[in-house]
């Protein structure tokens, strides 16, 4: 089972940013990236529907024989983490807005946090800001349209610039220096936000590297590491594969074969 590969998902593209954390700490491993993107953004969906789809998405990567699964979403994770672990029986590895790291780093006390609609009105997400920030001071926005822009591959168009000025400007304003990226799609606008931010002190976090970690860790625990060379990683979208393949290739800057699911 240790050559079984790891499955990876998120509403779309989004989640290529943990995919590239995981490939570079686990080189041997072979992944399984699944992008729902016919239903992104996650952040507006229903409940039921959300249910609907990471159900379906759970049961792909079972056909697979996917050793260990992770939820490279937070809107995924705030709302259907504790159900698909109660409901497979596989490792599966979540994620959740750095609030608490982002605690220790500010020193101006405000903290920015860019997600979803749906990762902002969660309990889990409820749960971490009373737990790591109630002596400070939290400005959070739900970012729509990113995920949108993020699916067509324009990460620093007019457009895309317009939607980071709206909802960057108010934060540095009060003084925000740390920005939580509460999306994992939005990594890929890092660089237009700290372009639009200028000399603004700001640093921006994400949970990449940290759920690549957590998934080494629990890889270890089951003795699940493949110890044999890496050979290829597959790629899957719900949406139309030729929209799908330039905008992985651009966004993983390699040429990728993406196939319909």
């Amino acid at each position: 089972m240790s050559t079984n590969p790891i499955g990876i998902f998120d509403s779309g593209v989004g989640g290529l940013s943990v995919y590239q954390a995981i490939r570079k700490h686990l080189p041997n491993e072979t992944i399984i990236y699944f992008a729902d993107s016919a239903y992104a953004p996650y952040g507006n969906l229903s409940k039921q529907k959300l249910h609907e789809r990471c159900q379906h998405i759970a049961n792909f990567f079972v056909k697979h024989k996917a050793k260990a699964m992770v939820i490279a979403c937070n809107t995924a994770t705030a709302m259907m983490a504790d159900w698909l672990r109660a409901e497979y029986d596989l490792p599966i590895i979540a994620l959740e807005p750095a609030i608490k790291p982002a605690v220790s780093v500010t020193r101006t006390g405000h903290i920015g946090v860019f997600a979803t609609e749906n990762t902002l009105n969660s309990s889990r997400y409820q749960r971490l800001v009373a737990q790591f920030a109630r002596d400070k001071s939290i400005h959070q926005i739900a970012c729509h349209g990113f995920v949108e822009q993020i699916e067509k591959g324009d990460l620093d168009g007019p457009e895309t610039t317009k939607l980071v000025k709206q909802y960057l400007e108010p934060l540095l304003e009060f003084k925000v220096d740390t920005l939580v990226l509460g999306c994992t799609h939005y990594p890929f606008l890092a660089k237009t936000i700290k372009k639009i931010a200028g000399t603004a002190p700001l640093k921006l976090l994400d949970t990449a590297d940290a759920v690549s970690l957590q998934l080494t860790r629990v890889l270890a625990v089951n003795a699940l590491f493949n110890n044999l060379p890496h050979e290829q990683d597959y790629f899957f979208s719900s949406d139309n594969p030729k929209n799908a393949t330039p905008v992985f290739t651009k966004l993983l800057s390699k040429k990728v074969i993406v196939s319909s699911a």
